[in-house]
């Protein structure tokens, strides 16, 4: 598995990965702002959806300082906090997936998503997620792989924050895969990057595109498929919106959008 890339390292590697996860969290820690902002969003959401929001904002600052470290040179460092990162993306895939479904079960779904599209594609990204970072863990000696499937791994979960900032009403039906679609961007630059400094792009790169567009297509059969309507009467049982169409768009808030 070892690159020629990994045989001839750039000293400005390090570098560029840092900007990279500091730009991914800017853009996640942005959208939630601006939402804020406007009114769109409060504090006044249930408990799940805080403990959520720590999490993952946890996770950003994990990342953030696993990368700053690395570019120090402070490798132990970084090392122990990767034991603490293994353990936090665990807790992360499944406060993601609760709040997943208690935003399906209480009728929250934000209304340009179907309802059972949303509640199949948010656990599928996670596993994604998970999946990449398993990988960029197990390559942690070769630091070529290493770095770029953290930054894949990161890029799997940037569709909340795109998603906050750019008209998703006006993307409807497919604002889910729009907002993934935005973050390929981060993978794009790195390859024109790669190609410039090494003379050619990372397979690493091709890995963490090619997951993330495997799920967003994966999770669209799935989600309008039997087994998907099965999933989602199965989910709502129970709940407030048991029996209703999960293919059905919710009913848009009152006032401007």
């Amino acid at each position: 598995m070892t690159s020629t890339i990994l045989a001839h390292p750039a000293a400005s590697d390090r570098q560029f990965f840092r900007a990279c996860f500091t730009a991914m969290a800017f853009v996640l820690v942005s959208g939630f702002v601006v939402q804020l902002a406007l009114g769109r969003s409060s504090f006044n959401a249930p408990l799940i959806v805080h403990l959520h929001a720590v999490v993952f904002m946890g996770w950003v600052g994990i990342v953030l300082a696993q990368s700053w470290l690395a570019t120090g040179g402070n490798i132990a460092m970084h090392r122990q906090l990767g034991k603490l990162a293994l353990v936090w993306a665990i807790t992360m895939i499944v406060f993601g997936t609760l709040v997943t479904l208690a935003a399906t079960q209480t009728g929250r779904t934000p209304f340009f998503f179907q309802p059972q599209h949303f509640l199949i594609a948010n656990p599928m990204t996670l596993l994604g997620f998970a999946g990449l970072l398993i990988a960029a863990i197990a390559l942690r000696q070769q630091t070529d792989w290493h770095a770029r499937l953290q930054v894949g791994a990161f890029v799997m979960l940037m569709g909340p924050g795109f998603g906050r900032l750019i008209p998703m009403p006006l993307l409807t039906p497919y604002a889910f895969e729009t907002a993934g679609l935005v973050a390929l961007l981060v993978p794009a630059i790195g390859m024109l990057r790669d190609w410039r400094v090494h003379g050619r792009p990372h397979p690493a790169w091709l890995w963490g595109t090619g997951v993330l567009i495997a799920v967003m297509v994966l999770a669209r059969m799935l989600a309008f498929s039997p087994v998907g309507a099965a999933i989602y009467e199965s989910a709502t049982a129970g709940s407030i919106v048991a029996g209703t169409d999960g293919l059905a768009f919710p009913p848009p808030p009152p006032g401007p959008m």
